[in-house]
């Protein structure tokens, strides 16, 4: 049976290659394609426009209607500036944890898919289990949608998708969206005494900014009390501000990103009107006073929210494999749940580890949440091995 040893050896494994977003994955992906083989396990790769990085899609079992898919991340986020005690791609155990840059988020949940390969084959399974791997989920979930078409083009219709983000190991139902923007103003240098003479794109920024921060506030005083987010309503945060030249010169140019994160009730694009309005307008008006200026708002990625389903199969689905009997749960964290919700397939998150944990430095799992994932797996190669 799928054991702690075989999930922890695999996920010291997987730990092992840097796949940090701006990095390839095909290392890993070559890995797990060996560990498949030798398992005479089939599969294929999705790859990105340039062959640099890849999903990996696979089954164990027949190739009928109502399968379950489990899919996972491979790429982790960036580790530089932080304050690890320990080597980020080395496990270390400590305390009944284990540290790693993406033990948690979300590693852990793709070495216990891949530990569970061997007693699922033995199982002779009646209803196949469809793993699926992805590239650049921490960058806006861009490696899932070509995944996604491939599994509806390629594959009999899954009954249940479970993404093993870490949800502690109980069921999670919905999750807010996200879209990112990058925002660039131009301006004219001229000496910092002349402001006659040019424009600060770093001064004008900054009113769009201010602009933000008062939505942002506003967000905030109109979240629904009821609602089951953490925090309750719609957030904005600028994440990234780059500009200037010198304290002496006005700044020709000034970057900055921000995100939204939406609960599904809410549409970005009616959210961000009023500021788009106002980036046009101010647009225009550099414009005016030097043809070279201007604003530029631009949608870096957009990551649709993840919504509770009428009749929740999945999360019914991932409850009873999991042993959850809690209240319905929602997350303020967005993943690539609302995409395959979006494509028609029934979706629960429920992966071990703690958001708490994730991104940060001396990121761990505890070897608890491996243990509870190693019984979630053994339910599911019962249940794949069921008539009913």
């Amino acid at each position: 049976m799928t054991d702690l040893a075989a999930a922890r050896a695999i996920l010291e494994t997987l730990v092992g290659f840097d796949t940090t977003s701006h990095l390839s994955n095909l290392a890993l992906i070559e890995w797990v394609e060996a560990y498949l083989d030798g398992h005479g396990v089939p599969h294929r790769r999705v790859a990105n426009h340039d062959g640099t990085k890849s999903n990996l899609l696979a089954t164990i079992g027949p190739s009928v209607e109502g399968g379950a898919v489990l899919s996972g991340h491979t790429d982790v986020v960036p580790v530089d500036g932080q304050p690890w005690t320990s080597d980020p791609f080395s496990i270390v155990e400590r305390d009944g944890r284990l540290y790693g840059r993406g033990t948690c988020d979300m590693k852990g949940f793709l070495a216990l898919a891949l530990a569970a390969v061997p007693d699922l084959i033995a199982a002779n399974p009646r209803k196949p289990v469809h793993l699926a791997f992805s590239y650049d989920e921490e960058i806006g979930c861009l490696g899932a949608p070509g995944l996604i078409e491939t599994i509806h083009r390629e594959l009999p219709k899954p009954a249940f998708v479970v993404v093993g983000e870490p949800t502690d190991m109980v069921a999670v139902n919905g999750h807010k969206g996200i879209t990112y923007y990058s925002v660039r103003v131009t301006g004219h240098e001229a000496h910092s005494s002349q402001t006659q003479l040019g424009v600060s794109a770093i001064m004008e920024a900054v009113k769009l900014m201010s602009s933000l921060n008062e939505l942002a506030a506003k967000l905030e005083r109109d979240a629904d009390p009821a609602s089951p987010f953490t925090p309750k309503g719609a957030t904005l945060t600028i994440g990234l501000v780059n500009g200037g030249t010198a304290g002496n010169i006005l700044a020709r140019e000034c970057t900055f990103l921000f995100d939204l994160r939406c609960p599904h009730t809410l549409d970005p694009q009616v959210v961000l009107a009023p500021f788009f309005a106002e980036a046009a307008a101010m647009d225009a008006a550099l414009k005016a006073r030097h043809p070279e200026a201007g604003v530029s708002v631009r949608l870096q990625s957009s990551v649709p929210p993840f919504a509770p389903e009428p009749d929740g199969a999945a999360e019914s689905f991932a409850r009873r494999l999991a042993g959850d009997n809690g209240p319905p749960r929602a997350v303020a964290f967005a993943t690539e749940a609302g995409q395959f919700q979006r494509s028609g397939l029934s979706t629960v998150l429920c992966g071990p580890g703690s958001i708490a944990q994730a991104h940060q430095p001396d990121e761990y799992v505890e070897i608890s949440q491996m243990e509870r994932g190693v019984a979630f797996m053994r339910r599911l190669t019962e249940w794949a091995a069921s008539e009913s």
